[in-house]
């Protein structure tokens, strides 16, 4: 059995077809999925995710402000997400974090931000799911000042695409690092160098759907299912069973959210 710790199913791309890719994967053996609410403040797609942590037990959610969206962070936004993190099946707050590849927030606003939701997480004790992108450094500085203090409960360093060194760094810092589809791209060496460094232990697999879908299927749209692809691709490159990565992530998965149900069923 697998867990699809990463994907963003609720916007337009699956709202025509959203049971048929979640009966798709249980089908496949994905038995839970985190999905991750992102988009403008402005929708109401952090509604629609929780909306889909009540329509399907096999989902989990998180909500947080991405880097794209930092410049929309303000106190109304903080009051909304803490309300919604009152459900019970909102497990972490994210992802947020830094963008340096597009900037579609300027660099010192997203710096901001990200220092006030890792402690707004802190402030509620759930765990963080990070993006970085192009900004390692400056991902690294800021993780270290939270996580120092003591006051958080960690996170995930999600779609993890950076260096050897970069994964070494944020195990350093107690964080779990998850790999999507793009450890199965042609030209990804380094981003599977660095998966070889990750103690099974810390490692988590995702989708990022509806990107990064890994091959065989580049080219269509990303779903939960295919989370088994990566499974498959990453068991192979480890020179380990399917069945041992599958079940080392699932566990890691609920031990690290500190869920109780090995199982979700429909």
């Amino acid at each position: 059995m697998y867990i699809d710790s990463h994907c963003h199913i609720d916007g337009e791309r699956f709202q025509d077809d959203i049971e048929d890719v979640v009966n798709r994967a249980l089908e496949s053996g994905v038995e839970a999925m985190l999905n991750v609410g992102t988009g403008s403040p402005k929708d109401r797609s952090f509604e629609e995710t929780v909306g889909l942590t009540e329509r399907f037990p096999s989902i989990y959610g998180a909500v947080g402000i991405h880097p794209h969206d930092a410049s929309e962070y303000d106190e109304s936004v903080e009051r909304r997400l803490l309300d919604l993190t009152r459900n019970e099946k909102i497990i972490a707050w994210g992802e947020i974090g830094l963008d340096y590849h597009y900037d579609h927030s300027p660099r010192d606003i997203q710096k901001k931000v990200f220092e006030r939701q890792l402690n707004v997480a802190a402030e509620t004790s759930l765990p963080v799911i990070i993006h970085s992108r192009s900004a390692d450094d400056d991902t690294i500085e800021i993780l270290r000042r939270a996580l120092g203090s003591g006051n958080t409960r960690g996170g995930i360093m999600h779609c993890f695409g950076g260096s050897v060194e970069m994964a070494q760094q944020a195990l350093d810092l107690g964080m779990m690092i998850s790999f999507a589809g793009n450890i199965t791209f042609k030209k990804a060496d380094e981003l599977r160098a660095a998966a070889k460094v990750v103690p099974l232990e810390r490692l988590l697999i995702e989708t990022d759907s509806p990107y990064l879908t890994p091959e065989p299927h580049r080219g269509k749209r990303n779903e939960p299912a295919r989370v088994a692809d990566t499974c498959r691709f990453l068991a192979d490159f480890l020179e380990l069973d399917e069945h041992t990565l599958a079940k080392t992530t699932t566990s890691n998965f609920y031990r690290f959210f500190g869920l109780q149900s090995a199982k979700v069923s429909e």
